[in-house]
């Protein structure tokens, strides 16, 4: 068992959650929108004074590698980075899509075990980054950005119950073809929900490079240029 500091910033909501034994001792949010660069180093160095408070030292730093908001996964990263080389500690990461689907598996305790948990993390107008999942975590359908359709998880149809989850579900409550969909909305991660990947995948030794490991961004950054910029670059 370890000591963990758990960091998620892929989403509008900036979130820390120290971790023992898998359960959390000490967790701070801001829901407040995109204020990951003021609110998430006093949030760690609040963690860390908890630390020293118990006499106890931090065994990793786990972190949400995406997909999501760029630059939410970029700061959140790379803190992340900083804190761990410092400390020479391991750094974890975990995918936002899994983390989404285990927080669907404690949030319901009547499940049957059968079902398929659809992580979908909106990506504006009709597209989301999905990733499906059975109960052991098993990819059924690959992380990808998916342009939503009619066809899109046709081969999920087969299932006795696919839930879907996550702000980008609600935009494909009406195309999904099929009668086997449970909605489990505009669920949001959180640093606590991390605790049983970050605990396993310290149990496994299942570390990323402190140096070179990226966010999972899953397609390319597109930069918007301000319509004055525009006109500008025409004169």
């Amino acid at each position: 068992m370890a000591t963990i500091l758990n960091i998620e910033t892929s989403s509008s909501v900036c979130s820390v959650a120290l971790t023992k034994d898998g359960a959390v001792e000490f967790e701070l949010e801001d829901t407040e929108g995109m204020n990951h660069a003021v609110k998430l180093a006093p949030f760690a160095e609040r963690c860390m004074e908890e630390l020293k408070r118990k006499e106890e030292s931090l065994d990793a730093v786990a972190v949400s590698l995406g997909p999501g908001s760029y630059t939410g996964l970029r700061i959140g990263l790379s803190f992340a980075k900083g804190l761990a080389f410092s400390l020479n500690i391991p750094l974890i990461g975990i995918s936002t899509l899994q983390l989404l689907a285990v927080k669907a598996m404690f949030r319901n305790m009547a499940w049957e075990g059968d079902e398929i948990l659809v992580g979908m993390i909106d990506a504006r107008r009709m597209e989301a980054y999905v990733g499906a999942y059975d109960f052991a975590l098993n990819a059924i359908i690959p992380e990808r950005a998916e342009i939503l359709n009619p066809d899109s998880f046709k081969e999920l149809h087969g299932y006795r119950k696919v839930v879907f989850i996550g702000d980008g579900s609600d935009k494909f409550r009406d195309v999904y073809g099929a009668g086997n969909a449970e909605w489990l909305g505009k669920l949001m991660p959180h640093a606590r929900d991390m605790t049983a990947l970050s605990e396993k995948y310290f149990r496994e030794k299942r570390f990323i490079d402190v140096a070179y490991s990226t966010p999972n961004y899953l397609k390319e950054y597109q930069a918007t240029i301000a319509k004055n910029k525009v006109l500008e670059a025409g004169c």
